[in-house]
């Protein structure tokens, strides 16, 4: 264990030591990525070595009709009162598919408490192509996919209408579309899969019918 450092000199060496590799795959992105647990995970031995503990909490704070999770992870010294900081905030969605509220707000808790410890011990988050972990990922991943038998391709979906176009654009629009658009990964509308495109337009025709019938009664 490191012998009468200050709690900014530990901080450093566990930031030059921690190692954090990305071992989840995004299979819509094609991407590797980690979360907060796996840098938990690959903490905890440092923590032991250099006699400090990380606390992680939430906070929601409301900005006009939006709410926002605020994570703090505070970096302890167990040899004195030094503490130190970072926070990092995520939008909860509206509704996500599949999900409740209380999983939609524990999502993004996830989320933020990630970003701040990035912040806390500097790790990146990109999707580090050049890096060994990356491209042996990627072998392995190839090496499957040359060991299966072709298949025949898929025939591409056919593309939006105008009609089915103009219709996704009028019903998405602000902070709406901004959050569309983050959640596919995309920088238009325009840009959407057709197929995840007539998904949409299907459930907001179901919510209105629904709605209109509920109305009704």
């Amino acid at each position: 264990m490191a012998d009468k450092l200050s709690l900014r000199a530990k901080l450093m060496h566990i930031q030059e030591e921690l190692k954090a590799p990305k071992n989840l795959f995004n299979k819509f992105g094609n991407y590797y990525y980690r979360n907060a647990e796996s840098i938990q995970e690959a903490l905890k031995p440092l923590e032991v070595k250099y006699g400090v503990m990380t606390m992680l909490s939430d906070s929601i704070e409301v900005v006009g009709d939006r709410i926002y999770v605020k994570a703090t992870a505070t970096l302890c010294d167990t040899e004195s009162s030094d503490t130190l900081t970072v926070w990092a905030y995520a939008r909860e969605a509206e509704t996500k598919k599949g999900m409740d509220d209380a999983q939609v707000t524990g999502a993004t808790s996830s989320y933020a408490r990630k970003y701040a410890l990035n912040g806390l011990f500097l790790l990146d988050d990109t999707k580090d192509v050049d890096s060994e972990e990356y491209q042996a990922q990627s072998k392995q991943e190839a090496n499957k996919a040359t060991s299966k038998k072709a298949e025949p391709k898929k025939a591409e979906p056919k593309a939006l209408s105008d009609k089915e176009m103009t219709f996704l654009k009028q019903r998405y629009t602000g902070d709406n579309l901004a959050k569309l658009l983050d959640f596919y990964k995309i920088e238009r509308l325009d840009d959407i899969d057709p197929e995840v495109a007539r998904n949409l337009i299907k459930q907001i025709v179901e919510r209105a019918k629904k709605a209109k019938e509920q109305a009704n009664e």
